[in-house]
């Protein structure tokens, strides 16, 4: 598979996983039963798996790893913020409120994510106020 393929596979499953991530939030704010669905329970983890060894192999190829390459250094502390609000946020957090709050932290999360791997930069969209 070729690093393009990899990186439009990639960018697909950012998409989607993000996307699932948000509406899953708003149906737990909204006590939906969507949330109960078992293609809503199963398929952000075949997404995200898809997500993840896109990502491993991209580095692979490129010659890029966290630790080497400040950028993405800056993605995956990142992702493991993403990671710990977005549990807070779907199933962890006491009220619905800690989870709301959650939600915004992991979705800010997400965005900078995205906005460091489209600069390139580990400031991200924070460059703007530099």
């Amino acid at each position: 598979m070729t690093y393009l393929t990899l990186k439009y596979l990639h960018i697909g499953c950012v998409v989607l996983s993000g996307t699932g991530f948000f509406l899953r939030g708003v149906w737990m704010l909204r006590e939906s039963p969507w949330l109960q669905k078992k293609v809503v329970r199963v398929l952000p983890h075949i997404v995200d798996t898809v997500l993840l060894a896109s990502a491993i192999a991209m580095a692979v190829i490129s010659a890029q790893y966290p630790f080497a390459a400040d950028w993405l250094t800056a993605k995956l502390i990142a992702l493991l913020v993403y990671i710990g609000c977005g549990a807070m946020a779907l199933k962890r957090g006491r009220s619905k409120q800690q989870r709301a709050l959650f939600l915004v932290a992991a979705l800010v999360a997400f965005a900078y994510i995205v906005s460091v791997a489209s600069t390139r930069n580990p400031l991200g969209f924070l460059a703007w106020f530099a």
